[in-house]
């Protein structure tokens, strides 16, 4: 196992971290983001049956699968010839250093986050539109909104720690079907959590007032 990659833990969450600045600009394509999404949602998958789920030909996807191979984010499974191999990912996470000090890197990690909102947001967007022909139960359950808190770095830290440890014990289901109950969906999850900058603050409209 490469040093960059985290083994398993106790949930089955294996984390690979890049931080060469050609393997993140390599992952911030939207059609390898996908690619590797269903692999960490299905297991393993063929070019020709990737590319029938996310709507690109076998060849496209065959191209972007060897290209998250070089990096290490996807390999071969086994068996197959051709665009008929199986594909897997290699982890089921990325991250990627959160203060990189390598301008390269930096850009890169820009980058790759800006093409992850995207999909972040063209993923919320269709399941706007498709809400309303959702069941009750599932509108009810679904998340949308914002809190604003006054807490330090520490304490955002251990918020986020403490919130990963509640969504850490669904992952075993990812990979295990037989651990989903009945009536269980794939759902999407997001993490988001950063202080507000440029938001006008009390102290500052006295001062302004004063003036």
């Amino acid at each position: 196992m490469a040093s960059n990659e985290r083994p398993p833990d106790q949930f089955g969450r294996s984390v690979k971290k890049l931080t060469d600045p050609k393997a993140l600009r390599a992952l911030a394509h939207p059609i390898r983001l996908q690619l590797l999404g269903q692999l960490r949602v299905h297991g393993q998958l063929t070019a020709t049956q990737a590319g029938g789920l996310i709507g690109e030909s076998s060849a496209s996807c065959s191209f972007h699968l060897r290209q998250l191979a070089k990096y290490g984010l996807v390999e071969e499974s086994g068996g197959g010839q051709g665009r008929e191999r199986p594909w897997r990912a290699t982890t089921m996470f990325t991250s990627w250093p959160e203060v990189p000090g390598d301008p390269s890197v930096d850009a890169a990690t820009d980058l790759l986050r800006n093409v992850i909102v995207d999909h972040y947001m063209a993923d919320l967007t269709r399941w706007f539109e498709a809400r309303p022909n959702e069941p009750e139960a599932w509108q009810r359950a679904a998340q949308f909104g914002d809190t604003f808190l006054y807490v330090t770095a520490e304490e955002l830290a251990e918020l986020g720690e403490r919130a990963r440890e509640l969504v850490d014990g669904y992952i075993p289901r990812q990979t295990d079907p037989t651990l989903r109950p009945p009536g269980a969906r794939l759902v999407s999850y997001l993490h988001i959590a950063h202080p507000v900058i440029d938001w006008p603050s009390r102290e500052q409209n006295v001062q302004d007032d004063g003036d």
